[in-house]
């Protein structure tokens, strides 16, 4: 059955009740309140469990944080003064990091429309204001992929593909792309259609040096093949993988930047992650081998050992594909690399597993416990 569901005006109520009728101080009145409704079976995992401010401005009703900090904004971004923003987002963003419950009541109180007015704003000052309000606004879409409408998207792609150049802006950009995408179909969909691929694959091909660029850039080209919306009977996680290889040249950017990247553990990871998502057919299995992609992983299974994991699971969907590149991978020494990776970290366990299994080996049981390399048979 499901949970029942109050407002954040509902609980401060109660947390006034018993301040106010019961005397008890803040933090006991809201544990009270709290232990109340929760023995009635009410979700409060979207409700700020604090009592609320009075503002130092004068005699008004109390608030919480976030709204102070929204209404500031609000005001701020409507007199179109950009150092006013700059602070006031400031204060906004590091609010909306807190909680997610803070996040929840700044979209109900009508924070998306403000901060693409702030958006707005900042593409006619400078871009440390557009840094600002492109943090704000992932900051607001984590968990709340249903905010962005079609102005926003136009708004993003344009803000995306006008500031390509600059590193940070691309970042927080791509970060936005991803929460709006995450677990949201049609924003995938609509996102596709305008244009954002491209501006993906672009950045990991023009900021190649940056391992933050490319680590959120995989994020969202990963995201872009997920089929997570539980909303939609069938998404477009195929076609998307399609046009990330075959019309933005997906493949080669990722295996180029793996071999940039070399030395970077965390960046090879999410590389290998991505790869993994892409590799949905033989051709583009067969792509990767002709790209190099085999030497890109089984040199980091043997220089990361101790971060891998990603590495396995591209293995294993490589030869999941076309048993024709087991032998290849095989006499690269992949084998005893996967062994060593499947005893040191019990987390790579099972895609160790699988990527032996795929390749046509079987060890031993009690020598895969002792960590030890067993006899082979294929």
């Amino acid at each position: 059955m499901a949970s029942k569901r109050i407002t954040q005006e509902t609980f401060d109520a109660a947390v006034r009740e018993n301040i106010e009728e019961f005397e008890m101080g803040p933090e006991e009145a809201v544990k009270e309140a709290v232990e109340q409704f929760e023995s009635q079976g009410v979700d409060l995992s979207n409700i700020i469990k604090l009592a609320p401010k009075v503002s130092a401005d004068g005699p008004q009703e109390p608030t919480h944080d976030i709204l102070q900090a929204l209404g500031d904004l609000q005001e701020s971004v409507a007199r179109s003064r950009p150092q006013e923003v700059s602070a006031y987002l400031a204060r906004f963003f590091e609010q909306c990091k807190q909680d997610k419950a803070c996040r929840f009541l700044a979209a109900q109180k009508g924070a998306y429309p403000i901060l693409l007015a702030a958006l707005k704003l900042a593409a006619t000052s400078d871009q440390g204001l557009l840094l600002q309000t492109l943090n704000a606004l992932s900051a607001l879409t984590d968990g709340q992929p249903d905010l962005l409408d079609t102005q926003g998207l136009q708004l993003l792609v344009v803000t995306l593909a006008q500031n390509a150049d600059a590193a940070d802006l691309t970042c927080s950009g791509i970060r936005c792309v991803c929460h709006a995408s995450l677990k949201h179909e049609q924003n995938r969909q609509s996102l596709v259609k305008a244009g954002v691929l491209p501006l993906l694959t672009g950045a990991i091909a023009r900021h190649g040096h940056c391992a933050d660029v490319v680590r959120e850039a995989c994020w969202a080209l990963r995201v872009m093949t997920f089929d997570d919306d539980i909303r939609v009977p069938f998404g477009h996680a195929h076609d998307h993988a399609k046009m990330i290889v075959q019309e933005n040249g997906g493949l080669k950017v990722l295996i180029e930047a793996a071999k940039a990247f070399a030395d970077n553990p965390s960046v090879l990871s999410e590389l290998c992650s991505t790869l993994s998502r892409l590799a949905v057919r033989n051709e583009f299995c067969q792509e990767v081998v002709d790209l190099g992609g085999l030497g890109v992983l089984v040199a980091l299974l043997a220089n990361c050992s101790d971060h891998q994991k990603q590495a396995c699971m591209l293995i294993r969907n490589l030869v999941a594909r076309s048993q024709a590149f087991s032998q290849p991978i095989l006499e690269l020494g992949a084998e005893a690399l996967i062994l060593q990776a499947r005893a040191a970290h019990r987390d790579c366990e099972d895609v160790a597993k699988a990527a032996l299994r795929d390749l046509g080996c079987r060890v031993e049981l009690r020598e895969l416990w002792t960590g030890q390399k067993g006899n082979l048979a294929p």
